[in-house]
């Protein structure tokens, strides 16, 4: 018997870096795409060693191979959707934008790793530069959160009324289309709270809060969830919408492995059936 899918299986790649720890960057990416039913491929941008108590090591990839990834996986495969996270420096974000708009790469989600939830900087000023100008003007939408946010926008964000000025600030200065200014990082009720501004619209996007320090890799599930939704059709909102569910899901059987911050559980169905899972 042939067991062989021919149907048209939908495609999305994640232009990111690998997390030897499992619990964030294309292995997050990988498996959140697994969990939606769309075949995930990749393109690595560096090499991290890490675990849950942090990121002991950074290799970066030559800007070529990189390009040479995305090249490979476009010219045959195709893809329907794609996700950035980590580029580490200039040299790789510029020569992302540009396969982007070589490969005509359609469905662009943006999460623009620049700092941590902690609020330290990942990247230079000169990489954050080239994000600002090459890579998220030609983002479908871009996903910052609280610190990244104020570096985009130049307004300190300690409340919801400042996350919306941020959303409306970053639309208009970065030429972003739209924007996912996102709470994880916020203080009390309004940790969660995500902010939807696409120019005419602006959504304030709530779902229940989880107690929980097991929160690694939230950035990274929710950009590839959202990138997953679109490969599969959603529009730009409801793929948002159901990408805040699926992170809260996963959230709330979070995975308490090592001595720091652990992953939040992917496939939090199968989770359910093992008594293993706190």
């Amino acid at each position: 018997m042939n067991t062989e899918i021919t149907s048209n299986v939908p495609v999305a790649l994640t232009i990111a870096g690998s997390d030897s720890g499992g619990g964030a960057g294309i292995q997050a990416d990988l498996r959140t795409f697994a969990f939606h039913c769309v075949h995930g491929t990749s393109a690595i941008t560096c090499v991290t060693a890490q675990n849950t108590l942090g990121v002991m090591r950074v290799d970066a990839m030559p800007s070529e191979a990189v390009v040479a990834q995305i090249q490979a996986v476009c010219e045959d495969i195709g893809v329907q959707a794609a996700k950035t996270g980590m580029l580490l420096n200039n040299e790789i974000i510029a020569a992302v934008a540009k396969q982007v708009e070589s490969l005509q790469i359609k469905n662009l989600v943006v999460d623009p790793v620049m700092v941590s939830r902690t609020g330290a900087q990942l990247i230079d000023d000169d990489a954050i530069k080239s994000l600002r100008n090459a890579l998220i003007p030609i983002a479908a939408i871009i996903t910052p959160n609280r610190y990244e946010s104020q570096i985009l926008s130049g307004i300190e964000i300690n409340s919801l009324d400042e996350m919306r000025a941020a959303a409306h600030m970053i639309h208009r200065n970065c030429r972003a289309k739209v924007v996912l200014v996102k709470g994880g990082g916020m203080p009390g009720n309004v940790c969660g709270v995500d902010i939807w501004f696409d120019g005419q619209k602006l959504e304030t996007l709530t779902t229940k809060q989880v107690d929980t320090k097991n929160t690694h890799g939230t950035g990274c599930t929710l950009s590839a969830a959202i990138a997953a939704n679109l490969a599969r059709g959603d529009d730009l909102l409801t793929a948002v919408r159901q990408a805040k569910e699926y992170v809260t899901n996963a959230l709330s059987h979070a995975l308490n492995i090592g001595k720091g911050q652990g992953p939040v559980g992917h496939f939090y169905p199968l989770w359910r059936s093992h008594d293993f899972v706190n």
